[in-house]
């Protein structure tokens, strides 16, 4: 007899690459935009508070992220204009930066709150190649105006630690903490 399916959890978040991410590990979830404003803060801050922010639904757990990009003590957020996101890259530029998560999962009777940490370093860019990944306009929306999983990964150099955290989920994090409260149920653990 085939085990019951797993309960999806939900998703405390909107973010495609979040969803893909949950996909790509045959985790099953349902999204539920979180009703949180964000103000400059702690990533863990951020994940809890998304996750709260949609309450609860069953006994089916709550899962909120949110990540940034920290270089030299600056935090870097999502590029608003052109302008920002070349700024940001040249600063980014031959220098390696932390992708900080936050990751919260949560139940009524429990939550487990996270930091995952991810070191990225860039290669020494021109402004040519600089201008090039500008043009392409992958860095919109994007916390350090890049995304690693598309041409942004013609900039990098090295990574150290989960390359699925700076995708947008710390997903090493998150099969380790279902494999340990729900040893089977997703199949891990």
């Amino acid at each position: 007899m085939a085990a019951p399916p797993a309960p999806s959890l939900i998703l405390a978040s909107t973010s495609p690459r979040r969803r893909e991410i949950l996909e790509q590990l045959r985790i099953p979830f349902d999204v539920v935009a979180p009703g949180y404003e964000e103000a400059s803060g702690d990533p863990v801050e951020h994940a809890l508070g998304k996750a709260r922010s949609v309450g609860f639904f069953d006994e089916r757990p709550v899962l909120g992220c949110d990540t940034e990009v920290i270089c030299g003590g600056r935090v870097y957020g999502k590029a608003d204009t052109q302008e920002d996101a070349e700024a940001m890259l040249e600063s980014l530029a031959g220098r390696t930066h932390e992708v900080v998560s936050g990751l919260a999962l949560l139940t009524p009777a429990w939550e487990e709150v996270h930091r995952e940490v991810t070191r990225v370093t860039f290669r020494p860019l021109t402004p040519r190649a600089v201008a090039r990944y500008v043009e392409s306009r992958e860095w919109e929306g994007r916390a350090g105006a890049y995304a690693i999983q598309g041409l942004g990964a013609s900039l990098v150099e090295r990574i150290e630690g989960d390359y699925l955290n700076v995708v947008g989920l710390p997903a090493a994090l998150l099969v380790r903490l279902l494999a340990d409260r729900f040893p089977g149920v997703y199949g891990f653990g």
